[in-house]
């Protein structure tokens, strides 16, 4: 009720077209044969996003508060349930991975729980993103009570610092394609406006986890220090981002939530090309703005690239301290830039500008990952182990991967 009463006080009217998705999903996962609801609740939210992201895009002044960062959220909330419930009254348990079997819903939940899911006050405007089964442990207190005052303390101090250096940075650096800026200049640019629009989503993201924390939501167990974990909804790792030395760790520490719907949802299910099918999905999420899709469509051929020169290349330099820290300084170098190279159309969020900018760059990061996925060689496959594999076969394996 509480989840219901902020809603209608945010986006007043459009409070009927928020609970009538949630009713007609949980109508679906009554009615729809258990074998194709997962797909059917994913096309109807994804069609419903889509309406609303139009809807935006045409008039952006048309509401106060953005309805579609609720409606985001909510469509991450409906899907994941159809899939876990797919999983758990479909599929056999040896075809699910761990996560996914300890994820598995294998009964229809009742309305009222499924309500507290989906539209909460606690996660109805900015998530974070957390399974059924785990929301459900939080509200029956199966866990063992703790106190999340440390936890949440130590987020809200972060919250204030991120939120002053949002203020202070936000506006003083922006994406131009300035004729008479170098390269060199372009790419500088690139990595400070980038870098300077991180702490709003920093300060957001950090904020939703600090309140649920503060709920007793979020506990995930002892560290190895003896230290209580308050991140299983956290949805970011700052550390990790900023000092990220490939593609994959930065985008792994980035909306972390998202990227694990996205990896239930689509990539581990996708029957051709999982991860640009994810990418597609990823920008059809974020709005129908050109830029998402040219940044996502831009992402691909990187982080192919990325993989590819981190298996054959990276051994060259893993055998002395010296060596190692010349590829992690290089590799954090490339990863900023490349990052930053990819996410300006999602900054600019038009198709013109973010076309104009590649081309006074070249298209130098679109041609260059196609041209090391033709020239870097194919990594070697370790061939099947016939016989029962040993210590020094698992040693083996370890440095393979």
């Amino acid at each position: 009720m509480l989840g219901i009463c902020l809603s209608i006080y945010c986006f007043g009217w459009l409070t009927m077209f928020l609970i009538g998705e949630v009713i007609l999903c949980y109508l679906m996962l009554l009615m729809v044969d258990p074998r194709r609801v997962h797909m059917y609740t994913l096309l109807l939210t994804m069609f419903y996003l889509t309406f609303f992201h139009i809807r935006r895009y045409a008039n952006p002044l048309v509401d106060d508060l953005d309805f579609t960062v609720a409606l985001m959220t909510l469509t991450q909330k409906l899907s994941r349930v159809a899939f876990e419930y797919h999983d758990g009254s479909v599929r056999s348990d040896q075809s699910l991975s761990p996560s996914q079997t300890r994820l598995a819903i294998h009964a229809p939940p009742g309305i009222l729980p499924y309500l507290s899911y989906t539209v909460g006050f606690l996660g109805l405007l900015a998530g974070p993103l957390c399974s059924f089964n785990d929301y459900q442990i939080f509200i029956h207190g199966e866990e063992k009570k703790r106190n999340p005052n440390v936890a949440v303390c130590k987020k809200l101090c972060l919250c204030s610092v991120l939120l002053a250096a949002h203020i202070t940075l936000s506006d003083r650096f922006s994406v131009s394609s300035d004729p008479h800026r170098s390269v060199t200049g372009h790419f500088v640019n690139l990595y400070l406006t980038a870098a300077s629009r991180r702490p709003k989503y920093y300060f957001a993201w950090t904020l939703a986890d600090a309140i649920n924390n503060a709920a007793g939501f979020g506990f995930n167990g002892i560290s190895e220090d003896g230290l209580e974990r308050w991140d299983l909804l956290s949805n970011l790792n700052i550390i990790g981002i900023e000092t990220a030395t490939s593609f994959k760790m930065f985008i792994d520490n980035w909306n972390i939530q998202t990227a694990v719907w996205l990896k239930e949802v689509c990539y581990d299910r996708s029957p051709f090309c999982p991860l640009l099918s994810t990418f597609l999905l990823s920008a059809a999420w974020h709005g129908v703005n050109p830029g998402y899709y040219l940044t996502f469509l831009t992402a691909a051929p990187i982080t192919l690239a990325a993989r590819k020169v981190r298996q054959t290349v990276r051994p060259w330099f893993q055998h002395t301290s010296w060596s190692k820290s010349v590829y992690s300084v290089t590799t954090w170098a490339c990863t900023q830039i490349a990052m930053s190279y990819t996410v300006a159309p999602f900054i600019l969020l038009e198709l013109g500008p973010s076309l104009q900018l590649y081309r006074s760059l070249g298209f130098f990061l679109h041609i260059l990952p196609f041209l090391l996925l033709l020239i870097l060689p194919e990594r070697k496959r370790l061939q099947p182990v016939k016989s029962r594999p040993t210590e020094t076969t698992f040693n083996h394996l370890k440095k393979e991967m």
